[in-house]
């Protein structure tokens, strides 16, 4: 059950060849790389996999073949619609393509408790007994969900097990609803994973984050698993200017996905329109900044 998860779950990108169509042979060897790097599980078809980019045919075969080459680890497909019937035939497709579950957040234009509260009794009464990834991103969706609104959310409806918290600042949300009385639920997070050792520090079980260096993420939750929390602070100020730049909404999944080109794990690092394109400039930071990273985490030995 999701509620059980932890680790490194890697939010996905989708590659695309020079054309813009979907690349299924990129898919496989991403899904390599990030197994290679820790992966503990993933999360396909969400905002920066682009997933709102894509036809309903290609969103199954992205999720059919991300699941292919998972390995049998858990993949979560983000399903998130502003319609609910759209959202239902989603969550349906992608449990029976085996996902493990699904993640919504709450659609735009939600103002106040009671609609938030009665929006997801409605999709939860269309989609049935699904695990759920609760997403709480109001950067992107505009929706503020308290901390009291989210419990109420969680023990209201069970199908959610997992809240993936990256609201901002995440640091006392995250230990209000560690410490919240009720049904105990994963809480992952995101924020492209800026805030990971201290957030490991409240009690997250894990990131739920996309990063060119999978590597960092799965090493840093495994060292403050261990204890070591010094050493998980040490590994991820290796990767923290590259990660940086990455945070730069679709610029810096542009970087991210030229990153991946560069390791090899991708064919193409071309994103589908609309969406930034790189220039000479772009490309002169980045070689700076992985040669930076290359430098330090060589350092580490």
């Amino acid at each position: 059950m999701l509620h059980e998860i932890q680790g490194s779950y890697i939010i996905a990108q989708t590659p695309f060849d020079d054309r813009g169509a979907v690349d299924a042979a990129s898919i496989d060897s991403l899904v390599a790389f990030y197994l290679k790097h820790g992966a503990d599980g993933f999360v396909v078809g969400g905002v920066s996999g682009e997933g709102g980019k894509l036809t309903a045919a290609e969103a199954e075969l992205v999720t059919r073949r991300f699941i292919a080459g998972s390995g049998g680890k858990p993949v979560i497909v983000g399903v998130s619609n502003p319609g609910t019937a759209q959202l239902a035939q989603l969550t349906a497709q992608a449990m029976d393509l085996g996902a493990a579950g699904v993640m919504i957040a709450p659609p735009g234009g939600l103002r106040t408790e009671e609609e938030l509260l009665s929006y997801f009794a409605t999709v939860f009464a269309m989609i049935g007994d699904v695990p759920v990834v609760l997403q709480d991103f109001p950067g992107s969706t505009g929706v503020w969900m308290s901390v009291p609104s989210i419990l109420k959310l969680i023990e209201a409806h069970p199908q959610i097990q997992v809240v993936k918290q990256e609201d901002l600042p995440s640091l006392e949300k995250i230990s209000r609803l560690r410490a919240g009385e009720g049904r105990r639920v994963a809480i992952l997070t995101g924020n492209n994973g800026l805030y990971l050792p201290q957030e490991l520090g409240r009690g997250i079980d894990g990131p739920m984050a996309g990063f060119s260096h999978p590597e960092m993420l799965s090493g840093v939750w495994q060292l403050h698993r261990q204890g070591e929390v010094e050493a998980a602070h040490d590994l991820f100020d290796c990767y923290l200017p590259l990660l940086n730049y990455e945070a730069q909404g679709f610029w810096g999944v542009a970087a991210r996905k030229e990153v991946l080109r560069r390791r090899g794990a991708i064919r193409h690092a071309t994103m589908r329109q609309p969406g930034p394109r790189l220039t000479a400039r772009h490309q002169a930071e980045l070689d700076l900044l992985v040669r930076r990273v290359e430098r330090a985490v060589a350092a580490r030995g």
